[in-house]
């Protein structure tokens, strides 16, 4: 599998303001308007900040640390499965837990064919019967509100418990990963949308089958042969990856004093985008938005200057592609102001569209004396919205 060391990220340190003004021409402060918009908006709501929102705010450097996590598969190439039947991700993977991504389209036209199963297969390849049991199960109903499926599918992965029951596979035989996908029949343009982390002990192949809705997937893998060939630039990618879980440590102390700052991640630049293998070419898979990628965050802050620190999100690329005129996401949100725990964002609606709007996050008070505090969080890439989803934390007066 691949492996990453740890890596230094995020080249622009935070700059004085004034000369950032004077290069880009935006401003470093919001106004009274504004500050009163954050601090009285509820969690996850979303605000209009005219003439604030930037991509050229300053970088709040961080170490990003590759932790011990699950083999990763994602399944998104084709994203859009045209062939009424086939497989559009065949990966082995070893004894040991695994993450599981899929999401794939019904893609076929023909009234004769229109509508379709699409399920994950996995199958036995060791020689003593494998046990598998479920750590992580997220499964949507199939849709074309991709924005909602890709939002509420997280939320469900985040609150997730797992089950006690193991199930059992004989040597050579295979099961359904998701009993649910099973059952599903996949109109034309609706999404597949399945998000799991299991524990194996035997090596097994995982395969994700489009087929007939009548056609059991394990029968389906006996009969059906051909493996449809990624076209590259479809979706995020598909394979097999080694990295699944990162933790993100900011560098030194985030102070209000300072102004507005930001982390970016999994932009392909700053956050280079994980690498790992896809089976039927035997050639290296890049995956494109690092979706699926779990990233815990640590950062310490504090407050010279008596103010809190509101984080906000956006959807930064609105503007420069006409298939990003949506953003909604699922994070799992430190306390401050609203207490700890899972949010979809945004909470009062679908989306968020591009600037002016923003999606409040969290507002976390100062503490007595200026002492420092540390804010955690967990954040993966949203399915369905295109990234970078920056996270914009902004000094506020809470008075």
């Amino acid at each position: 599998m691949i492996s990453t060391s740890i890596s230094t990220l995020a080249k622009g340190s935070v700059l004085a303001f004034s000369l950032l003004v004077s290069a880009f021409g935006y401003s470093q402060t919001i106004t009274a308007e504004q500050n009163q918009k954050i601090i009285n908006a509820k969690q996850g709501g979303v605000i209009s900040l005219d003439g604030f929102l930037t991509e050229k705010f300053p970088l709040i450097n961080y170490q990003k640390v590759v932790l011990p996590g699950p083999q990763y598969i994602i399944s998104d190439d084709p994203e859009y499965i045209r062939e009424p039947e086939g497989i559009s991700l065949q990966e082995k993977v070893q004894p040991g837990a695994v993450r599981l991504y899929v999401y794939n389209v019904n893609g076929v036209k023909d009234p004769q064919k229109i509508e379709r199963k699409i399920t994950a297969v996995i199958k036995n390849l060791g020689s003593s019967k494998l046990n598998m049991r479920m750590l992580k199960y997220s499964s949507q109903k199939p849709s074309s509100n991709y924005f909602q499926i890709g939002k509420q599918g997280l939320a469900d992965y985040f609150a997730s418990n797992g089950e006690e029951r193991v199930r059992t596979i004989k040597p050579g035989e295979a099961i359904p990963v998701d009993e649910q996908l099973e059952k599903n029949v996949v109109k034309y343009d609706e999404l597949v949308h399945g998000f799991y982390e299991f524990v194996i002990d035997q090596p097994a192949e995982i395969s994700i089958i489009q087929t007939s809705p009548k056609e059991k997937g394990p029968e389906a893998l006996k009969r059906i042969k051909n493996i449809l060939p990624p076209k590259g630039h479809s979706g995020a990618g598909r394979g097999v990856f080694g990295v699944s879980n990162y933790d993100i440590i900011t560098d030194g102390v985030v102070d209000t004093k300072n102004g507005v700052a930001q982390i970016m991640l999994a932009d392909g630049k700053i956050d280079p985008w994980v690498l790992g293998k896809e089976s039927s070419r035997g050639q290296q898979a890049k995956l494109a938005g690092n979706y699926g990628v779990m990233y815990n965050i640590n950062m310490k802050w504090k407050s010279s200057d008596g103010k809190g620190l509101a984080l906000v999100s956006w959807n930064s690329r609105s503007a420069d592609n006409k298939w990003c005129n949506g953003m909604a996401m699922t994070m799992v949100v430190d306390k401050g102001k609203f207490e700890k725990g899972i949010v979809k964002l945004p909470s009062d609606k679908l989306t968020t569209r591009g600037a002016p709007e923003a999606i409040v996050i969290q507002v976390f008070p100062p503490a007595p004396n200026g002492q420092e505090q540390t804010i955690n969080l967990t954040y993966s890439p949203p399915g369905a919205s295109c990234l970078p989803t920056p996270l914009i934390f902004i000094p506020v007066d809470l008075k």
